[in-house]
């Protein structure tokens, strides 16, 4: 029998170096797409008609843990400068709050684990109700608080609060449906770190949550979540799956990287992974479809997710700063890449995954600057996540006003996917069926659904084959189809 194929780990750690469990692992599979033959057809212009669905949204984490920071109206001013719409706070700063006043900036609150904050909202509607007045209520409508986050990582950093998390969450709510700002006006939740998940979480199809919280905990969440038509948050950190397995996981697969391979294959389900976080992401769906909480149910948003520029990691013993070829682990061309990388996927509305196509992702990278209260020192990786340095320059390049498609090593020029009249309708239908079976989101075309109209094999093709270019970042050789397909750059319409 051939050797087994090398095993890994989707989540080694937690959030910010902090251990988690080392998973039980599946297969990683190294395998390339099949090809169409190679057929020349004449190419005709066709306009064709596309239809998108909500926008997600990429914002930051707004870390304070510092001494050295700006003053939040010019934080203010630094993220209206540079295109950013959304903005996660671990407490609900008053002088934060007010200084984010008639941006149009979307503001995720929290109310801490810390001090009794958690426990006494758990027990007593009435410290709820007063602390929505004071910390929601107050700063509405001129600064833009969308949701309360309850706690943060309660499963590991304070099991002792577990009986209390989801009764705290629910009377955030009430406080909110009290006060008129429930439903599609605030949403409560509560972030999650990717420990919550048991082993194995290789493959995705695998994943479950812990057996000490699934039932307990996990169920009576969801049911809140979708009883008031909230989302599940989850914290996710690709990055150290490769830094702790640079031999397994490859750069690109962590990065999210624009390389049609290698790519890696659930074995139960057939589904084909070119993004780690995606992976992490359909982990966590499995976990949900477990509990009977399938697609459809309730949402799941990445709340923190980010690489560090530079240093080491000294909360977790072993983790290496070189990758086996000798190039760093954590640097700055890391960073930029899986960092700008996701900011174009979320903005080119490329968010689902294999195992939930449709799905959204409102994202926070963490985090807004490099905080320097943080680890053990300046070479800490703790100090290195932001995208900014405290004197408001910029670590390296990114661009949160990007308007293209998903990035990596395609053309940064938005460009769309189109089927070729000349190739007629029966092998259009076959591509269309190809692209279809790999991974297009094909459910907008089915009938009766929004974008089944006009009700031919072009249009339909069209719609399948731009799908695909741009769940593949718009890769070379992603818009083909054996000449049934080609690249268009100015959107087309009907």
């Amino acid at each position: 029998m051939p050797p087994c194929p090398p095993r890994y780990n989707l989540g080694p750690r937690s959030a910010h170096g902090r251990p988690g469990p080392l998973a039980t692992l599946g297969k990683k599979i190294i395998m390339a797409l099949p090809r169409f033959p190679v057929v020349l057809l004449a190419l005709l212009p066709l306009l064709l008609f596309f239809c998108t669905g909500d926008a997600s949204e990429v914002g930051v984490c707004y870390g304070r843990v510092a001494n050295d920071l700006p003053d939040p109206a010019s934080v203010a001013q630094l993220l209206k400068q540079n295109g950013i719409t959304m903005v996660r706070m671990f407490d609900a700063d008053p002088a934060v709050l007010a200084s984010l006043a008639n941006t149009g900036i979307k503001v995720m609150v929290a109310l801490p684990n810390e001090g009794d904050n958690l426990t006494s909202a758990a027990a007593s509607p009435a410290f709820a109700l007063d602390w929505v007045r004071r910390n929601v209520a107050a700063y509405l409508p001129a600064t833009r608080i969308h949701a309360v986050a309850v706690g943060n990582e309660v499963f590991y950093a304070r099991p002792d609060l577990l009986p209390r998390l989801v009764p705290a969450m629910a009377n955030v709510h009430a406080a909110l449906d009290a006060l008129g700002l429930a439903g599609d006006v605030v949403k409560v939740t509560s972030p999650l770190a990717f420990d919550v998940l048991a082993d194995p979480t290789f493959p995705p199809s695998a994943a479950r949550f812990r057996d000490d919280l699934a039932e307990q905990v996990m169920r009576p969440m969801l049911e809140f979540l979708r009883r008031t038509g909230s989302f599940l948050a989850v914290n996710a950190y690709p990055f150290w799956a490769y830094a702790t397995q640079p031999g397994d996981v490859s750069r690109d697969f962590a990065l999210g990287n624009d390389v049609p391979n290698p790519v890696v294959v659930d074995g139960r389900t057939g589904f084909v992974y070119r993004s780690l976080l995606d992976a992490q992401r359909d982990a966590m769906h499995a976990a949900m479809d477990a509990l009977g909480f399938g697609a459809g149910s309730v949402g799941l948003h990445v709340t923190e997710t980010g690489y560090p520029s530079a240093g080491r990691s000294y909360s977790v013993a072993g983790v290496p700063t070189e990758a086996k070829d000798g190039s760093p682990v954590f640097s700055v061309a890391n960073a930029r890449a899986y960092n700008t990388n996701l900011i174009r996927r979320v903005r080119a509305g490329d968010t689902g995954t294999p195992l939930r196509p449709d799905a959204d992702m409102d994202v926070y990278i963490f985090a807004l600057f490099n905080e320097n209260l943080k680890g053990a020192g300046p070479d800490d990786i703790e100090q290195n996540f932001g995208l900014f340095y405290p004197n408001m320059t910029k670590v390296y390049d990114f661009d949160f006003n990007f308007h293209g498609g998903a990035g990596g090593g395609g053309s940064d020029q938005a460009s769309w996917c189109v089927a070729n009249a000349a190739a007629g309708d029966a092998r259009l239908q076959a591509a269309l069926d190809y692209a279809c079976a790999k991974g297009a989101d094909c459910s907008g075309i089915r009938s009766g659904a929004a974008c089944f109209e006009p009700d031919t094999v072009p249009a339909h093709a069209s719609h399948a084959f731009n799908s695909y270019y741009q769940r593949n970042r718009r890769a070379n050789g992603a818009c083909d189809f054996a000449g049934a397909a080609y690249v268009v750059y100015q959107q087309p319409s009907e």
